[in-house]
């Protein structure tokens, strides 16, 4: 290698490293800027509609739903510290208001009586499957009464079952059945 090529290699490592330098300095002061904004708390704790004004719900398995479930699927969750420290925040903020979007109950008995039927069967699968509560809600010893024993998903279960069966002692059966959806 002569020293004209030797300089250009130089020259070239040394524009990568200022502009590694330049990147890492960039994703540092995006890291503290983001800092700053704010993410919506799920935190109203409005139960104007929640389950527990038209079903019953023993203790144990109330316990259970706001111990495993409530921090995603009700109108008021409980926040750990790193949810202030961003992207945490705004990843934890999605996590919730997907959770909910798909099933709040504190907004439960608002629904239609066919979508609260399937809620319950939803509930069911979920539980039984053990896709809730999510895996990664419970990883490294993180939210840890969340973590549900097998008896803990039997008592789930079987209540999401036993409200179904109130339903269908209450209700005509085409009512508990979800229409389909029209196609656009």
């Amino acid at each position: 290698m002569n020293s004209k090529q030797l300089i250009n290699t130089l020259h070239t490592h040394k524009t990568l490293l200022i502009m590694k330098n330049k990147i890492i300095v960039g994703l540092i002061v995006v890291l503290i800027a983001i800092q700053f904004v704010p993410t919506e708390k799920n935190l109203s704790n409005d139960n104007t509609y929640a389950i527990e004004t038209k079903y019953e719900v023993p203790a144990d398995v109330k316990v259970l739903l706001e111990n495993a479930c409530n921090d995603c699927h009700s109108n008021k969750s409980t926040y750990p510290w790193y949810s202030n420290v961003q992207p945490v925040g705004f990843w934890l903020d999605h996590h919730v208001n997907d959770g909910k979007k798909h099933l709040n109950f504190a907004t439960f008995t608002k629904l239609p009586i066919a979508v609260q039927n399937h809620k319950l069967e939803e509930t069911i699968e979920q539980v039984e499957s053990g896709e809730m509560p999510m895996p990664s809600y419970t990883y490294f010893g993180l939210h840890s009464n969340a973590k549900l024993s097998d008896a803990d998903r039997a008592k789930i279960i079987n209540w999401a079952k036993s409200q179904m069966a109130m339903l269908k002692a209450s209700y005509p059966a085409d009512s508990l059945k979800m229409k389909p959806r029209k196609k656009s």
